[in-house]
């Protein structure tokens, strides 16, 4: 087996629907290998979030855009990977107008790590300098009624144990934004998977 630096895991879950913006991960992964020297396992590995396989990916990643509910299984796992120096970043697809996805997502974070774990993190934090410079939270396209509110954010929230982020979240929809088709990627004026670059390198320890 090759030595790779990083691979993308994407969190299966057996509530709602954790299948969308296929061609994401691909187009993350390139910009990874175009940008960085890191060493890249070009497939995205699939792994159900009640399997303790996902206790050792360096990064993992969870969307959808419908009910969230975990399983006892799910949830001991994800408690697991994110007290234990894991790192997930969780988008909310944001297509539904009651805010679905946010409201039962965040009623998980609650129960798991305590109703104010989950908080609003500074536009000036680390995670926005770790690789290409932002302001920032990058807008997108996709990102109204993400919570259910009609607004655009203008910052993400974070769960953090000892000062690092474990648990990024977003209710952007930057995986509906990164899921273009790559062969036009030429025609991108900005490559808007930059952030994924920054996410990735944040959480491999920049």
């Amino acid at each position: 087996m090759p030595a790779y630096d990083f691979y993308f895991t994407r969190l299966t879950y057996e509530s709602g629907d954790w299948d969308v913006d296929i061609r994401m991960p691909s187009n993350v992964l390139n910009s990874l290998v175009e940008y960085t020297t890191l060493k890249v396992d070009p497939v995205e590995r699939i792994v159900a979030l009640s399997d303790p396989k996902m206790l050792e990916a360096p990064f993992c990643y969870l969307a959808g855009h419908k009910l969230v509910q975990f399983t006892p299984a799910e949830r001991k796992n994800f408690e697991r990977y994110v007290r234990g120096g894991g790192f997930v970043f969780v988008d909310d697809c944001n297509h539904d107008i009651d805010g679905l996805f946010a409201k039962s997502f965040e009623a998980e974070v609650a129960k798991i790590f305590g109703p104010k774990a989950l908080h609003k993190i500074p536009n000036n934090h680390s995670l926005y300098s770790a690789f290409f410079k932002f302001d920032g939270p990058p807008n997108t396209g996709m990102e109204l009624n993400g919570w259910g509110d009609d607004l655009v954010h203008e910052y993400l929230k974070a769960v953090e144990f000892n000062g690092r982020i474990r648990l990024l979240y977003s209710n952007k929809d930057y995986g509906c934004e990164w899921d273009y088709d790559f062969r036009n990627k030429r025609w991108l004026a900005i490559d808007n998977t930059r952030f994924a670059v920054n996410i990735i390198q944040y959480a491999l320890g920049a």
